[in-house]
């Protein structure tokens, strides 16, 4: 699989702290994870990346639209796990399956390694699964909005295993038609809420566009919360607590 993907420094990460885990990355080709866990488990989080890696990679070798098709596929029952999960959250949200490929790894990772922890929070990018025993906050952000680093989401630790996906038209190397500066979703499908946030970004071109990418988010089926930043606005709904920082 060849991705067009520019490793840089993910400098957002250094503003992480969470004194009870452990933090590490894992970096497997143009993969790169932030990871926290209870103990380092670095080693298992790399096996796990390789396995789903060449579970993506066999498939698209053998089914090459599944890479650049920008519209749903036919489900697959023959397909791996991780591949009919990314099928089945473009459909939701009316993307191609690669939209939501950081989230499902992110899940699938972070599933396995809480066969070893029972906290851990794997960010992909900007998408993110987290399964944790403490509240949270996720701080967004939003390229040259005012509001970049100063609002965030809190997530209570009961309502974990999330996914909380960005998707940016400013920032960022991924594919969007649209100019939100960031549109967050949260579901409890990591790879939803990574296609979900391609799919409501793609509805906005100027801030007068935030009341319809709300509604949109709306319309996906197990999307539970959605925040929109565009420039000094931004809008919300559903599931989201949003706090200062």
């Amino acid at each position: 699989m060849t991705l067009s993907l520019v490793h840089q420094h993910r400098f957002y990460r250094d503003r992480i702290i969470a004194q009870d885990l452990v933090s590490f990355t894992v970096v497997v080709q143009e993969t790169d994870l932030f990871v926290l866990a209870e103990t380092l488990l670095a080693e298992k989080a790399r096996q796990a990346v390789f396995n789903y890696r060449y579970q993506l990679e066999e498939y698209i070798r053998q089914h090459p639209a599944f890479l650049h098709t920008l519209s749903p596929l036919p489900s697959d029952p023959h397909a791996p796990p991780l591949v009919r999960e990314m099928m089945e959250a473009a459909r939701r949200a009316d993307v191609g399956p690669m939209a939501s490929v950081a989230g499902a790894l992110a899940k699938k990772v972070g599933e396995d390694l809480l066969q070893h922890t029972e906290q851990v929070v794997i960010e992909n990018g900007g998408d993110i699964y987290v399964r944790v025993s403490h509240d949270m906050l996720i701080g967004v952000y939003a390229g040259s909005s005012p509001l970049s680093n100063r609002i965030g989401l809190h997530i209570p630790c009961g309502k974990t295993p999330l996914g909380v996906c960005t998707s940016s038209g400013t920032v960022g190397h991924s594919l969007s038609f649209g100019m939100a500066d960031a549109v967050t979703i949260i579901s409890p499908s990591a790879a939803l809420a990574d296609a979900a946030a391609t799919t409501v970004g793609n509805c906005i071109k100027t801030k007068k566009d935030i009341e319809r990418g709300l509604d949109r988010a709306q319309q996906i089926d197990g999307v539970t919360g959605d925040l929109i930043i565009v420039e000094e606005r931004f809008g919300a709904w559903g599931d989201v607590e949003i706090v200062s920082l």
